[in-house]
């Protein structure tokens, strides 16, 4: 009998600490249940378009993100508030394993236990919009993970197929291939070979020219137009600032890499600070990809240390806690917290009940701006190919709140000579009141079209809706 139970105990012991885990990450991202971030609201409506109305990505709208993301949010269907925060918990949890277990290959498990600490930390106590949301920043992470546990563990063609699904849910993952090379000596034909099939398998089903067009093409451009006007100055005082709130692991990691050279674990750090470099753009979710190999090195330098050195180190997490914890408490005392940053996506909820509450089976809808959460709170088909205004105005996302510049001039005049001739049933402008230069009505070429064929039919403090005539 003591056998049977030291059997069925062994591996519930190994269990519990995990499914603990994920409970706590739960209960926390569960204040942020009536959030619906813009970084997630673009998938997850990709996601409602191909679970609910049947259109393919790529070929029946533009999406300009590698199709891993999508096909995620496909298992809850794209439904925000508690299936999306549990889904970020249990991928959370996914890391913080992945961590555990390839800092036990490389040292012991006591910097397993503060690898999956740190991660779970620093993936729960950081800026909301980059921690909170499944977009594909945070979604990258767990196959790179996976990929570094292949190499320690000498499987190449594993490693490589992990490189490529990493790609297909962020183009920045590419740059990790420089680390294929750190597996077994002669296995970099296998790693090629597997990140072949690791992109095939995510990419096939897929129209491909449309994709490289819309992702690829895209996002190219995207990255040689920084919004930022100085943008050196700017990643330096971004960067300083992320190691001050990550300064645990940043000291520890500096310990770690100055006693011992492992050369994986530092080409790992600087490839993803090259990674967060790229475009110049310097956002806090960029920063995501340092998370990991930098919680590595700084479990390791935390094991190393003595006990006093150790408490000093543990302390300073007081400061991303007192810092970002405070909103998790208000959150779970107020839902509706009136914050600068969840203000649109406040509007959006305002904006979508009044589409849902006058919309008919069968409507169709055009969302003028960047506004996905519109799609998401409604859950409207599409009525045009265009899941946001960014085709149509030429105006990329990140600066078209206050500037007018286009970077597509040509190609968006072509996109809107095929709106002039396109009927969704309604059009929400959630661009407009923020930036009337970029008005729908502002355009001469779209101006005949909505006045012949559309009327004003309601408004909120940021989206103007207008209604198709009968």
């Amino acid at each position: 009998m003591q056998g049977i139970f030291v059997k069925v105990m062994s591996p519930l012991r190994a269990v519990l600490p995990w499914a603990a885990l994920l409970l706590g990450l739960f209960l926390i991202r569960l204040t942020h249940r009536g959030i619906l971030w813009v970084e997630e609201a673009y998938p997850a409506a990709a996601a409602i378009q191909r679970f609910e109305h049947g259109k393919l990505l790529y070929a029946d709208f533009q999406f300009d993100k590698p199709p891993l993301s999508t096909a995620l949010y496909l298992l809850w269907g794209g439904y925000p508030g508690w299936p999306l925060r549990l889904a970020g918990a249990a991928y959370v949890t996914l890391c913080a394993w992945l961590a555990s277990a390839l800092a036990r290959r490389w040292w012991s498990p006591t910097e397993g236990v503060w690898a999956a600490a740190l991660l779970s930390f620093y993936l729960t106590f950081g800026v909301p919009a980059s921690v909170m949301a499944m977009a594909p920043d945070l979604l990258c992470l767990a196959p790179v993970l996976g990929m570094m546990l292949a190499l320690a563990g000498r499987h190449a063609i594993t490693a490589g197929a992990l490189l490529g699904l990493a790609v297909c849910f962020n183009g920045k993952a590419i740059v990790f291939a420089p680390l294929l090379l750190t597996g077994p000596r002669h296995g970099w034909m296998a790693s090629l070979a597997g990140s072949l099939a690791g992109l095939a398998v995510a990419v096939l089903g897929f129209d491909g020219p449309q994709q490289w067009k819309q992702v690829w093409e895209w996002g190219a451009a995207y990255s040689r137009n920084t919004p930022v006007v100085a943008p050196l100055w700017e990643g330096l005082v971004r960067t300083l600032s992320w190691c001050g709130f990550q300064a645990t692991a940043v000291v520890s990691a500096m310990l770690c890499l100055r006693r011992e050279r492992n050369v994986a674990l530092l080409g790992w750090i600087a490839l993803a600070f090259a990674a967060v470099t790229l475009g110049l753009r310097f956002s806090p979710r960029y920063y995501l990809l340092l998370i990991p190999p930098v919680c590595l090195a700084g479990a390791r330098g935390l094991t190393t240390v003595g006990p006093r050195w150790r408490a000093v180190l543990l302390a300073v997490l007081l400061i991303p806690t007192i810092r970002f914890g405070a909103r998790f408490m208000q959150l779970a005392v107020q839902p509706g917290a009136p914050w600068a940053d969840t203000a649109m996506n406040r509007d959006s909820a305002a904006a979508a009940q009044i589409l849902s509450a006058r919309a008919k089976p069968g409507d169709t809808i055009l969302v003028w701006g960047y506004r996905p959460d519109l799609l998401v709170y409604t859950r409207l088909a599409l009525g045009t190919p265009f899941l946001d205004s960014q085709p149509l105005t030429g105006v990329l996302a990140d600066r078209h709140l206050t500037r007018s510049d286009a970077t597509f001039p040509a190609l968006a005049a072509r996109n809107r000579a095929a709106l002039a001739h396109m009927a969704p049933t309604w059009i929400a402008d959630g661009l407009g009141p923020y930036n009337p230069r970029l008005a729908i009505s502002n355009y001469p070429d779209l101006k005949s079209w909505l006045e012949r064929h559309y009327e004003p039919a309601g408004q909120t403090v940021g989206t103007h809706i207008y209604r198709r005539r009968p």
